[in-house]
């Protein structure tokens, strides 16, 4: 998204290594990082003289510590990425980095996505002091057929999950390592290998390691109150404190998809997806004890608010799959999905006509890929109605990450039907971090496949670069007038019934407010409304008036309503787009906005006009087929219809209404 100078991140990265190095002249104490105790193994203080092998795998321990830093220094894209990643993560008590004021130093000008060159400083954000009673940060973590990776692909995993970790979110990892079989003996066998080859992965990357606990989900025979929970299941923690002890010493906890029967007190097979339901529960402090499952209680504190074990910020399921398709052929994966406007679409687009049965294929896997696409949606679609409109979901392949990719050679060698993350060699910016920090996909979810940038400059878009990562959240309702369940908007006859911005349909104070705060100015609303009354087209409008967009139908000079609608040259023109300072940036708000407007509104294409000195314009050219500054103004103008540059006819009208069109302002500013 962003265009950085190449001098600029050069100073970037020396101001970088220059912290880090001042930073390691510091003494190293147990609270910077839980993972250094001062003792050995067995306990005892460790007084031996570091050998010529210790100061070795030290040093390259460091430069590697060094080059993670660099690199999430690159992925904190903008000073409000940097800011939003302290408040949240940047003082967990004993788990953030001691090297976090570092990402404080990339700033930009303007708001995120709108800048041409970043510029960088010295000198970290102020934060507030950690709350030592404040609960860990942690991501509950799927990882499915981990039987089907190699010993690379799985060590990658690891070493993301470890860096999450120091980064300040600790990873509770669930398996599914297949169908749920309580009888199938060979099944707890590739269970039980699994949680210790992960383990031992896991532990490669320094201390504290992982721990299982395989002893803290139970099962209950009692029937399930659906009016008590998002997600009724017989499955509930036991044993809290098999969770919360490694966590509050920095562990990373892997859980095996097993619970132990109440009445029995046997050890079953657990269904994965249950297990996470479970532990979203636990530890967002909504589940039922044994006696409130028939009382009808809450675990509640003594300020009578619910008791929260932990915060999860994230679901994170990492499948040979990837995440959900694009498209019903594949061509990577969705960007974002606003769960809130399109799980409904995309669950009946996923689920197979013939509902198939359990059958696999190769590996072990589905034979029917959409149905497992489908579950993972609902799985995360459950999980977050369970926590707060903050936390999100990242379904990605095991390469991704892993911070792998495909060759393009790799690719066209595969056979048909690989799945994601089976060929991998190149390191490429890891979807997961990059998400903690920014909590953004990598990509823009407005961002037309096609302009997709790789990392390396000479490198050329193909289909093994396409992202098969995908950031799910709650999302924001979409409300678009007229409707388009039954098409894309069409121009009124001359005289017929249209929309007004007076409607009742229409909170016109609230968009009023959208506007004046998105564009720091006053709306002239009288001369406003009397300049789109006859031309209005439409309005999109996001969640509670977060963000929206106006359209008209204008005509080109010269011409009246019946002459332009007759011959069908009434320009379809972006009037007003505007999002609230308090969401620019974040929820993927504008990205909403905009898909909403060229997928559903106006799919042949729509045209609008910015200033020249805009700093919205580079996000604006991403997304647009063309743009043309036009002579003796200060306008640029944009559109996406696709054979606009083709017809001379066409450009000329589009060309009349942005030069033509009327500001409405109190003020005497140019119009933006």
């Amino acid at each position: 998204m962003f265009a950085r100078g190449g001098g600029a991140w050069k100073r970037a990265s020396s101001a970088a290594q220059t912290y880090i190095r001042t930073e390691k002249a510091r003494p190293l104490s147990t609270a910077d990082n839980g993972a250094h105790s001062g003792r050995t193994a067995a306990g005892a203080p460790d007084n031996r003289r570091p050998s010529a092998t210790d100061a070795r795998q030290k040093r390259e321990s460091d430069r590697a510590s060094d080059q993670f830093l660099i690199s999430v220094l690159e992925s904190s894209a903008t000073k409000r990425d940097a800011k939003a990643y302290l408040q949240t993560f940047g003082s967990s008590p004993g788990s953030g980095p001691r090297k976090t004021p570092a990402f404080t130093t990339v700033l930009h000008d303007g708001l995120r996505g709108q800048d041409d060159v970043a510029r960088f400083v010295q000198g970290p954000v102020r934060v507030s002091a950690a709350d030592t009673t404040e609960v860990p940060h942690i991501a509950i973590v799927k990882l499915r057929y981990p039987q089907t990776w190699d010993d690379a692909l799985l060590d990658g995993v690891s070493k993301t999950l470890t860096q999450l970790r120091d980064l300040g979110l600790r990873s509770v990892i669930v398996l599914d390592c297949g169908p749920d079989e309580s009888n199938d003996s060979q099944l707890q066998q590739i269970v039980s290998q699994q949680t210790d080859r992960l383990i031992r992965a896991i532990g490669r990357y320094g201390s504290p390691g992982a721990e299982s606990v395989s002893s803290a989900i139970w099962k209950t025979s009692r029937t399930p109150q659906k009016l008590l929970s998002v997600c009724p299941t017989s499955l509930f923690v036991g044993f809290g404190e098999g969770f919360n002890t490694p966590l509050r010493h920095g562990h990373i906890v892997v859980v095996p998809p097993r619970a132990l029967c109440e009445e029995t007190l046997a050890y079953t097979a657990a269904d994965a997806n249950e297990v996470i339901y479970a532990l979203t529960r636990f530890f967002s402090g909504l589940q039922f004890e044994k006696q409130a499952i028939t009382e009808g209680k809450t675990e509640k504190g003594a300020d009578g608010r619910h008791v929260r074990k932990a915060m999860v910020d994230r679901i994170i399921v990492i499948d040979p799959l990837g995440g959900i398709p694009a498209s019903g052929h594949g061509n990577g994966a969705r960007v974002f999905v606003n769960l809130e406007e399109e799980f409904d679409k995309l669950q009946a687009a996923l689920t197979p006509r013939d509902q198939p049965s359990q059958s696999t294929g190769r590996a072990g896997l589905p034979a029917h890929p959409e149905a497992k696409h489908a579950a993972n949606l609902d799985l995360v679609k459950k999980t977050l109605a369970m926590l707060p409109s903050t936390a999100s979901a990242v379904i990605t392949s095991p390469a991704e990450a892993a911070n792998l990719r495909p060759t393009p050679t790799q690719v066209a060698e595969a056979t048909v039907g690989q799945l994601a993350g089976e060929v991998k060699t190149r390191r490429w910016q890891n979807p997961l971090i990059h998400n903690l920090i920014t909590d953004r996909p990598i990509y823009s979810a407005s961002l037309p496949i096609g302009r997709v940038k790789p990392s390396s400059r000479s490198a050329e878009i193909t289909s093994a670069r396409m992202p098969t990562t995908t950031l799910a959240k709650k999302g924001l309702p979409v409300t678009i007038f007229p409707d388009t369940r039954s098409g894309p908007w069409t121009p009124p006859k001359p005289g017929a019934p249209r929309l007004r911005l007076t409607d009742t349909c229409v909170s016109l104070p609230r968009l009023v407010h959208l506007i004046n705060d998105s564009f720091g100015r006053r709306l002239d609303v009288e001369h406003y409304l009397r300049r789109v009354e006859d031309s209005l087209a439409g309005i999109i409008i996001a969640g509670e008036y977060e963000g929206g967009a106006i359209l008209t139908w204008e005509r080109p000079a010269g011409m009246d309503e019946e002459a332009a609608y007759r011959a069908g040259r009434l320009v379809p023109y972006l009037d007003k787009f505007a999002v609230l300072k308090k969401s620019q940036g974040a929820g993927g708000v504008a990205d909403i906005v905009f898909n909403a407007m060229v997928r559903d509104c106006f799919p042949r294409g729509v045209c609008w006009r910015s200033r020249k000195d805009n700093p919205v314009n580079k996000w604006y050219f991403e997304r647009s087929c063309g743009v043309r500054k036009l002579p003796e103004s200060n306008w640029a103008m944009f559109w996406t219809t696709p054979e606009a540059a083709t017809s001379g006819e066409l450009m000329r009208d589009y060309e009349d209404v942005c030069r033509n069109v009327v500001p409405s302002w109190e003020d005497a500013k140019p119009a933006d």
